[in-house]
């Protein structure tokens, strides 16, 4: 059994875990909400059963996502947890939305809630079993790195805060003849809601496509600059086909004498390196060549490199290569996302490098930030 199936094993059994208890839950809730005439308990189970709908909806995005590559999806299913997720979303968001409207019934005409020992004790046990659950499936998401775990495990704990209201709410009831459910359920609704759009906001986040991690990426440029022959790691970009599958792509700058046979041996090397250590598929390399044999070459990288960098926003400067004989000069520049026209940022350092080259053919490529600081 391969890593990928032992983490579809541990998600799967999780939500199993999961929809037993949550089940169980809604089931003694609703029965004392009902008997209790409290619409807070009531929606507190109602919750539940969303819980253990989109524990179930985590076991069917998992089975699907660990389907195999094939022609129509060559990258495979693995997409699907983002799917899965934003479904789990929008049922907590529609839980909330649905507790809100009744809530809002029950302060129009309030009914008086009947709370007995044996219901506030059930309820008081419930809040237990959800703050184990919760820290436990959120634990296990975080281990496995499914997103969907996590979002099931954030809305558990979200509930045993919501099962702790309840118990407030009939202790203030008993002692005071207040009747404050309605109100609690109103608040509760409000909080689930926020939760589902925050949810709902991280995973869109995820499906758009986020900016490569920096520690990450910084990791696989140190394997990548490992090699002697390779002078710099540039323009890393990673393509997200799900939790822990990635493919991507580099630059990397090598001496202008290596042979063809040479560069597809680092080229070749250099990608299963990167996979033994970071489970992560180069597709693609691409190759700078770099001046090794000119001083005056050298001299003259050093001074367009002063040039452009003493403009605002440039990051980066790479890819540098210069022929004397035809007469053209080649570079990229990274920008920053802070500039707030980066076209002309590219235009202001075109202009210059040209005024101290004037006799020069320039090849300038303006490259994205997608991992640097």
């Amino acid at each position: 059994m391969n890593d990928r199936d032992n983490r579809n094993k541990v998600i799967v059994r999780t939500s199993i875990i999961g929809i037993i208890a949550n089940v169980l839950l809604a089931a003694f809730k609703a029965v004392i909400g009902l008997a209790s005439n409290s619409i807070a308990i009531v929606m507190d189970a109602v919750n539940n059963i969303s819980d253990a709908g989109s524990s179930l909806i985590t076991i069917i995005g998992t089975k699907l996502a660990g389907r195999e590559p094939d022609k129509k999806h060559p990258f495979g299913y693995g997409r699907i947890e983002y799917m899965s997720a934003m479904i789990i979303a929008a049922i907590v968001l529609y839980a909330g939305i649905t507790s809100l409207v009744e809530s809002v019934k029950k302060i129009i005409h309030p009914d008086t809630p009947a709370y007995s020992t044996v219901s506030l004790i059930i309820v008081g046990v419930a809040v237990v079993v959800k703050i184990i659950l919760g820290r436990y499936v959120k634990f296990v998401g975080k281990k496995v790195n499914s997103s969907s775990l996590i979002n099931s495990g954030e809305d558990a704990t979200l509930d045993s805060i919501i099962s702790a209201s309840t118990l407030i709410a009939a202790a203030m009831f008993l002692l005071f003849k207040v009747s404050l459910e309605a109100w609690l359920g109103a608040v509760i609704s409000l909080v689930i809601i926020k939760s589902g759009l925050d949810m709902l906001r991280e995973t869109v986040s995820q499906i758009l496509g986020e900016r490569n991690d920096p520690d990450l990426a910084k990791s696989i440029k140190e394997t990548v600059m490992s090699f002697p022959d390779v002078h710099g790691a540039y323009d890393l970009v990673l393509n997200n086909y799900g939790p822990d599958s990635w493919n991507g792509s580099v630059h990397i700058e090598v001496p202008d004498t290596y042979s063809a046979d040479q560069l597809d041996q680092l080229i070749r090397s250099i990608q299963e390196k990167v996979y033994a250590k970071h489970r992560i598929i180069l597709t693609a390399i691409g190759v700078y060549s770099i001046n090794t044999k000119d001083p005056d070459i050298m001299d003259a990288q050093k001074k367009v490199r002063e040039i452009v960098t003493a403009h605002p926003y440039i990051l980066q400067m790479h890819g540098f290569y210069m022929d004397k004989e035809k007469k053209t000069m080649r570079f990229d520049i990274v920008i920053s996302f802070d500039a707030k026209d980066r076209k002309t940022v590219y235009k202001d350092v075109f202009e210059d490098v040209q005024k101290h080259y004037p006799d020069y053919q320039l090849q300038l490529a303006m490259d994205t930030d997608f991992s640097e600081e």
